[in-house]
């Protein structure tokens, strides 16, 4: 398995949304129903998450959850940064297994659209990093899933030392790629 970028997965998308910017500050439109249909993406977001992490060093991940409350999910960063993971669980996939990792935080103002199908995870790289994003399905406990953010088999470098990573116990505990079966095909999901 090996790290790709984003343009290199089918329905994976790197935004780059506008800011118009003044002595006063800014103003950028987050989100456009119609400018993301022209890119492919036609489901309707139903719930927002906000994430607060107080220190550099979180990691969250790899989530997801499994169908039929599967989630595409467009995630921002408001204050901070963070190193944001997809992996592509969609058996069938070109790119499944492969994952991609692209910086996103308040300074590059970039957005990753991650599909249905995908794994999502990130670290945050700076204290007081807030993270938002839309789901297109409510959180369901019982589909709620995970595989091992350290996964030798997925390979994702998080380029910190993990003796210093700041997990939930629940991420710590999260199945290995090897030992687990993706509820995902990419005919199911395209």
């Amino acid at each position: 398995m090996a790290r790709r970028d984003v343009d290199e997965f089918q329905g994976l998308l790197l935004i780059e949304p506008r800011r118009i910017g003044d002595d006063r500050g800014f103003f950028s439109e987050t989100y456009h129903r119609g400018r993301l249909a022209e890119l492919g993406f036609h489901a309707d977001f139903v719930q927002d998450n906000h994430a607060w992490s107080r220190e550099a060093g979180v990691l969250r991940g790899l989530h997801f959850q499994s169908p039929p409350f599967a989630q595409d999910k467009l995630v921002r960063v408001t204050r901070g940064a963070i190193l944001d993971v997809a992996v592509d669980l969609r058996r069938g996939a070109p790119t499944y297994g492969d994952h991609a990792a692209v910086e996103l935080s308040a300074a590059n103002w970039r957005q990753l659209l991650v599909p249905v199908g995908f794994a999502h995870g990130y670290l945050t790289l700076a204290p007081d990093t807030e993270v938002v994003y839309k789901v297109t399905a409510h959180y369901a406990p019982a589909h709620d899933a995970g595989l091992l953010w350290s996964d030798p088999d997925i390979g994702v470098d998080w380029g910190r030392d993990p003796g210093t990573l700041i997990l939930s116990d629940k991420d710590r505990r999260a199945p290995t790629f090897s030992g687990w079966t993706s509820p995902f095909a990419l005919e199911a999901v395209a």
